[in-house]
């Protein structure tokens, strides 16, 4: 069960965890990277189709220049050429294989500052050069050609027919000359409308695809607070919820602006909500508590929070100087709650559990890192359920004995399921006995635990532990079998063996086959039903009484005693002895202490055994520690009597010795005596 508890808290810390990671962003960044994406795919096909027309256009030009440069070498022998060479728009220059320019046809705007490219084909190179004046074209550092667009825009004349955008080739002649001539990319108006177009598109959609992804980011976040909202929206107050209150809160004890400030992690309870519903309505309620959630969250201050958290809890973080200051700001809220409604009195607990700057061994104030404000909430719930089930109102701090108490309570967690299975836990026997001849009539099995690490450990410090955490189903079943064992070996032995009652949990009675498993446990001990007893607490009557009736009728059935403990502690005895067929009841041990022993009680008890004799039940007395308690049911005609007066619970070696030996006849010193 611990277990259970351990992984079910796990992922519920995983939960908020996801929580406070999630965000609109990831949305956000993964639209973004598709745009990205996709702006850089548009690109790169401009850019591949840019590259094309220029491709072609400049081997058109440099076919040009290379059929110039064949000219210019043929025509070094045929003047005829040369002429026809002159008389062409064609500027170059030539140099030899020392690098001196040998001749030049035209003005020399070539800055010699290029290098070498690959042509269309893949197989060919050639080395170019950025021409000085019009410098649009110009090696692109790798083995390519690339484009000054914004320079050709402005320069660009929208009315000519043709654009010509020059860069300078070289080319190789023969005795290791260069012919490094203007090639021209001619570009037609249709040419430079097509690329226009081409980056206009790109553009346009590049504007498209933003817009589209702005859009999207917009709606995302917009959908993302609307349901963080949700989420972390309460539906009965309108205001935040627990979830909001864990998740922010964890963020704001650990931020480093707040890690000089004290805070005050607060549970408080409206006591007057069950009634109020009972006597108005649940939505007069849940409207009652929305009003309560508004007043409190009027009284919050900056870095301060307030949440709905369970029915008619609410959870808080203050800030605080001084606990004196702040058990005055409670009490003022407090005060306000209650004057809300002139026509109810209304009362409201509250508990608190201070969190105050956390210091490093030298004092230096560091961040409240790994800190959970859940630990502290239970804190202060456990401090205002020390102020009890009263309807008064009240405010009490979380203090070292609540914190012993939790650690005692962590610690039964931690080693239980180790000591069920060591069998630290040991049955001790409270003999019962029939106050008018004093003999031994029954005896009743508790628990204790022995630990080999804290020793000698009372129910008292763990059933109501175990209680809680689900383990008592556990005991139950520990306790019936050590018990069917011990009668089984005392038979066995020769002893005469009297019924011994164990209790059994109302956490139990959820189980339908409850019967069952007690009648397997004691059978797989070969121990006789008639000696084993199962005892329930009145309390267990206020669950499922149908189911209880059916278990109830199977222990009859399989030859068990069922006994109902504590009678009288509740509301409801007499209705539950009007269903319930029992076979011996327990009358509470407060009958005979304080102010319930005096005359009016023994009334109640005298007439409490009447009514059990009229059922056909037995009844026994527990608690009973004075003569003249045990003179007076005597009289009254208790069949039982349980209680320090005769003896203490004690060890099973012990209780041996209180039953009849084998082979012994009962005599006077088998009778017990009072205990001291």
């Amino acid at each position: 069960m611990a277990k259970c508890r351990t992984d079910h808290n796990k992922e519920r810390v995983k939960l908020y965890k996801k929580v406070r990671n999630t965000s609109s962003w990831r949305s956000i960044l993964l639209y973004l990277l598709m745009m990205l994406l996709f702006i850089a795919a548009m690109v790169f096909l401009s850019g591949f189709v840019l590259e094309y027309i220029f491709e072609t256009k400049f081997a058109e030009g440099y076919a040009e220049t290379q059929h110039i440069a064949k000219l210019y070498e043929v025509g070094s022998e045929d003047h005829g050429i040369t002429g026809f060479i002159e008389s062409e728009e064609t500027e170059f220059i030539v140099k030899d294989q020392g690098g001196k320019i040998v001749y030049q046809k035209g003005e020399n705007t070539c800055t010699f500052n290029g290098g070498i490219i690959k042509l269309a084909n893949g197989s060919e190179t050639c080395t170019v050069y950025e021409d000085s004046e019009l410098g649009f074209i110009y090696h692109d550092g790798d083995d390519g050609l690339n484009f000054k667009l914004m320079k050709f825009l402005r320069w660009y004349d929208k009315d000519a027919e043709t654009v010509r955008l020059p860069i300078w080739v070289s080319i190789d002649l023969s005795g290791g000359r260069k012919f490094i001539g203007k090639a021209y990319l001619t570009l037609t108006s249709r040419d430079a409308i097509l690329i226009l177009e081409l980056l206009s598109g790109l553009v346009l959609i590049v504007v498209i695809v933003g817009v589209i992804t702005v859009v999207k980011i917009i709606k995302s976040a917009v959908n993302y607070r609307r349901v963080v909202r949700l989420f972390y929206s309460d539906p009965i107050t309108y205001g935040h919820n627990w979830i909001w209150y864990v998740r922010y809160g964890d963020d704001r004890l650990q931020s480093s602006f707040c890690k000089k400030d004290s805070f005050a992690v607060v549970n408080m309870v409206f006591r007057n909500y069950r009634n109020y519903c009972l006597c108005h309505s649940i939505s007069e309620g849940e409207e009652l508590l929305a009003r309560i959630h508004r007043l409190i969250a009027g009284e919050m201050k900056k870095h301060e929070m307030c949440a709905h958290a369970t029915t008619s809890n609410f959870a808080m973080l203050l800030k605080y100087t001084d606990e004196q200051q702040l058990r005055q700001r409670l009490d003022d809220i407090i005060s306000k709650l209650k004057d809300m409604d002139s026509d109810h009195n209304f009362d409201f607990q509250i508990g608190v559990d201070l969190v105050p700057p956390n210091k490093a061994e030298n004092g230096r104030i560091i961040k409240r890192k790994g800190f959970s404000i859940e630990n502290a909430y239970n804190n202060a719930c456990s401090a205002r359920a020390e102020l009890g089930d009263t309807e008064e109102s009240g405010v009490r701090i979380f203090d070292s004995r609540l914190l012993e108490e939790k650690r005692w309570r962590d610690t039964v967690y931690e080693h239980q399921s180790a000591a069920l299975k060591n069998e630290e836990f040991v049955v001790y026997y409270q003999p019962k006995y029939d106050p008018r001849t004093n003999k031994l009539r029954g005896a009743e099995a508790l628990v204790r635990w022995d630990s080999p690490e804290y020793g000698f450990v009372t129910p008292g410090r763990i059933i109501p532990i175990f209680e809680k955490n689900g383990f008592i189903t556990e005991i139950d079943h520990y306790m019936i079998s050590h018990v069917a064992k011990d009668q089984k070996a005392w038979l066995d032995a020769g002893y005469k063996c009297v019924p011994v009652s164990v209790n059994v949990s109302r956490a139990h009675f959820i189980e339908t086959d409850l019967a069952e498993q007690i009648r397997d446990i004691v059978d797989e001990a070969q121990c006789p039903h008639d000696l084993i007893e199962i005892e329930l607490t009145e309390s267990a009557f206020f669950d499922d009484k149908k189911a209880m009736i059916e278990t109830i009728k199977k222990l009859k059935d399989y030859g068990f005693t069922v006994s109902m403990d504590d009678f009288g502690a509740g509301y409801s005895s007499l209705n539950s002895l009007k269903d319930m067929p029992l076979d011996v009841l327990k009358l509470d041990a407060d009958f005979f202490r304080g102010e319930s022993a005096g005359e009016r009680g023994e009334i109640v008890v005298s007439e409490a055994i009447k009514l059990a004799k009229s059922l056909e039940m037995r009844t026994v007395a527990e608690g009973v520690e004075e003569k003249d308690q045990v003179d007076f049911l005597a009289r009254q005609g208790c069949d039982m009597i349980q209680g320090f007066y005769f003896a203490k619970p004690m060890p099973k070696a012990e209780y041996e010795t209180k039953m009849t030996a084998p082979e012994q006849p009962e005599s006077e010193e088998t009778q017990p005596q009072p205990d001291e």
